[in-house]
Parts: structure tokens; C-alpha cells; sequence
């Protein structure tokens, strides 16, 4: 059995406790987010922060990522959006691309998809072999140790939606004027592979999950439950992490989300 296998998307959170528990997650974010920036204690600056989404689409990934910088003064976190490579980028390494924006000490970065469009679209569309593929999971693996071994704390997350709430999202997209423009045909076509981006899944999963850079996988069938997963996992993944390497965490404070 695959780690996929055993996401449960049945999980649900009423709307009104997702409202309560987000915005006590994004209060203690802030405070972690104040405290790596070296704003809470004098010379106390934390590890770069780098967030990455990645999921199926529609399965939630802007509404998760706006409540997780909701808080954060915008001088503090960087939101990165990845599409597909330019022609300059294609002429580089695959990771080239993404040197610019990786987060240094005290600083935060959030990817809206990420280097791993190497193991999915890219395999999917077949635009490399296989031996590319595993060669690419191998050279991943070792950038995000280099990433993690230079004082950066990478945490992963993957939201995960069955196919039938997933064409009921389109489905409402495609009848809302102000969504419309997130509905794409290749959206469609991605959809028609599914089972592909399933196999490409499992690998991307199985070959990359690793102790410093574990996959968070977020069951997102309900959004109310899938945002406040995301914010609470990151909570204690940035403070294991922080704790880890030896930084006094400040407690959080009465009535906010306990790490």
C-alpha cells in the first residue's frame, strides 16, 4: 500500500471551527514569522523558510496559501508562482530556475508549484525519458538536502482531491464569472490523465520523501479541513525544525495554536 492510498478524504471540519482554528494557526504563524526574521529577539535569526505546493488542480492551493500569508506583513514572505520553463530556462539545469527565489536566513519563500513539475507534467507530457526522470528525483533529493544542510527548512505539501470533486470544482468555475478565468483547457486535459499523474505521483512521493524533506499529504476534499491542515502541519514542522536546531522557540501566546 502507497502512502496515497492512505489519505482519507472523507475528513471535514465545520466551517465555522476551520474559521476558529485558521486564525488561531495564523497568529502563531506570525509570531514564528517575526521570530526567524530576527524581529522578536536580537540577533536571533532563524533558518529560510521554503513552503511548497503542489496538487492537483483545483484542489485548493491559492485559498491555502492566502491564509497562510494572510497574517504575514508582505515585506516578510515571498509568494512564488511557477509556471512552465521560458526558453532561457529551458538552455539550464532544471533547478536553475529556481535559485533566485530560494529564501536565505530570516527570509520565506512559498511556491505555487514548484520543482516537481519535473516528475509530473514533464513525465506525463513525456517531454523526458525515464531515465531522466529518475536521475531528476535523485538530483532533487540532493538539492533539497543542500537546502536543508545550508539552514533552510523545507516543508512539502500535496493536496490531494478524488476526481469526482475535482470535475464538481471545474464545473463550478466554468458558471462563475469571476473563477472563469482559472479554468484552462489544459486543465481538461490534465484531468483526462489522471491515472498517469497518479503513476508519476506515486514516484514523485516514494523516490523523494526523506527525512529532511518529508511530503505532507493533505487530504483536501473539504477546503474547510484541507486550510487548516496546511497551516497546522507547517506549525509544527517549522518549530520541530527550529527546536532541532537548537533555537528557543517562544511560546505561543494564550489562545493561539499550541505547536
Amino acid at each position: 500500500m502507497s502512502q496515497l492510498d492512505e489519505i482519507d478524504l472523507t475528513k471535514t471540519l465545520s466551517k465555522e471551527e476551520s474559521d476558529a482554528r485558521v486564525i488561531k494557526a495564523q497568529h502563531r504563524l506570525t509570531q514564528l514569522r517575526l521570530f526567524t526574521a530576527g524581529l522578536l529577539e536580537p540577533n536571533q535569526v532563524g533558518p529560510g523558510l521554503v513552503v511548497l505546493f503542489e496538487g492537483f488542480d483545483a484542489a485548493g492551493k491559492g485559498g491555502a496559501i492566502r491564509r497562510l500569508t494572510a497574517s504575514i506583513d508582505p515585506r516578510h514572505v515571498r509568494v512564488k508562482p511557477v509556471g512552465p520553463p521560458s526558453d532561457e530556462e529551458l538552455r539550464h539545469h532544471f533547478l536553475w530556475r529556481f535559485q533566485s527565489v530560494i529564501p536565505g536566513e530570516g527570509e520565506m519563500t512559498v511556491f505555487d508549484r514548484s520543482w516537481y513539475g519535473r516528475l509530473l507534467v514533464e513525465r506525463v507530457e513525456k517531454l523526458i525519458d525515464k531515465d531522466t526522470v529518475e536521475l531528476s528525483a535523485t538530483e532533487i533529493v540532493q538539492f533539497e538536502r543542500m537546502l536543508t544542510n545550508n539552514n533552510t527548512t523545507v516543508v512539502k505539501f500535496w493536496l490531494f482531491i478524488s476526481e469526482e470533486e475535482q470535475l464538481k470544482r471545474f464545473n463550478e468555475r466554468a458558471n462563475d464569472p469571476l473563477k472563469h478565468w482559472k479554468l484552462t483547457p489544459d486543465d481538461w486535459r490534465n484531468r483526462e490523465k489522471r491515472d498517469d499523474y497518479m503513476k508519476a505521483l506515486n514516484f514523485a512521493v516514494q523516490s523523494t520523501d526523506k527525512k529532511h524533506a518529508r511530503w505532507n499529504l493533505i487530504p483536501a476534499e473539504s477546503k474547510h479541513y484541507a486550510r487548516v491542515a496546511v497551516l497546522e502541519t507547517l506549525i509544527q514542522r517549522w518549530t520541530h525544525d527550529l527546536e532541532r536546531r537548537g533555537h528557543e522557540v517562544p511560546a505561543a501566546r494564550s489562545g493561539d495554536f499550541l505547536s
